[in-house]
């Protein structure tokens, strides 16, 4: 009978931010499967657990996965472990959750704080809807249709970022959102030199320009609404004359008795005005 993978969560900052549940799953577990084996023999130490590590991280995933995946097969249960928080959310953790799937491998939790919820929940901003992003990606292209996304979401926005790329984040969401959007920059969770600032884009920069950030970051982008949302699809509208409004949702195979709704719905006004409209040509 195969073991069980146990998602778990590890503090983000302060040591003390463990349950009974997780401390007890991290001794009983067969092995501890971690990112970086000295952050984890840190939170190891400090509760003076003694247990098997495996390294598990983003460059040897390809040859590690398949072996905790052979333990795992044994009957061996493992305790995953990411450096700070959840594991398998931007880590490889995601990738042998995703395997053990695959595999019929029961996998549970003994969930801990995460960074993504702390420094939402911290901001200030709206937390009833948000989009997590995850670091800003590499590649040019897919960094263009976040940031392009970013200029029209509705929702909040969340971001990590390490802190000598900080500036430069700040500066491509201000080229493409614009100098007064808020945004919250949350760094140190939990530990003795947290920080939280409440700005608009322009400022944080200038901010940031002359106080070197240090640790790691959680940034909270302000959403534009509901209401800005609204706007900016009457914006659209507005741009194109009624005909061409219509004809670009009968291209969709829409009829055009429900066209027109979309179309009033769209440019804000009532389906009779459009009607009137159509029916005069």
């Amino acid at each position: 009978m195969s073991g069980t993978l146990y998602i778990c969560g590890t503090p983000i900052g302060n040591l003390k931010d463990i349950t009974f549940r997780q401390l007890e799953t991290l001794k009983e577990a067969d092995f501890i499967a971690c990112e970086d084996t000295r952050q984890t023999l840190k939170l190891l130490n400090h509760y003076d657990i003694k247990n098997r590590l495996i390294s598990y991280h983003e460059h040897n995933i390809k040859q590690k996965g398949p072996e905790l995946i052979g333990l795992l097969k044994e009957g061996n249960n493992i305790a995953l472990v990411t450096d700070a928080g959840m594991p398998g959310i931007s880590d490889p953790g995601g990738d042998l959750i995703r395997l053990c799937h695959e595999e019929g491998i029961k996998v549970t939790a003994a969930p801990g704080p995460t960074a993504v919820i702390t420094a939402l929940v911290l901001s200030g901003l709206d937390s009833s809807k948000y989009v997590f992003y995850g670091f800003l990606p590499k590649d040019k292209k897919e960094q263009k249709m976040i940031l392009e996304r970013l200029a029209t979401e509705y929702m909040t926005s969340v971001f990590y970022e390490a802190p000598h790329r900080l500036l430069k984040t700040l500066k491509l969401f201000r080229e493409y959102i614009g100098d007064d959007r808020r945004i919250s920059t949350v760094r140190e969770l939990t530990k003795l030199h947290e920080e939280i600032l409440c700005l608009k884009i322009h400022e944080a920069i200038e901010y940031f320009s002359h106080n070197e950030p240090r640790g790691e970051f959680v940034l909270i982008v302000e959403g534009i609404g509901l209401e800005g949302l609204d706007s900016l699809k009457i914006e659209e509208a507005e741009s194109m004359t009624i005909e061409e409004h219509m004809e670009k949702y009968m291209a969709q195979g829409i009829d055009k008795k429900e066209a027109m709704k979309l179309v009033a719905k769209d440019r804000g006004v009532s389906k009779s005005e459009i009607y009137n409209r159509i029916m005069k040509k």
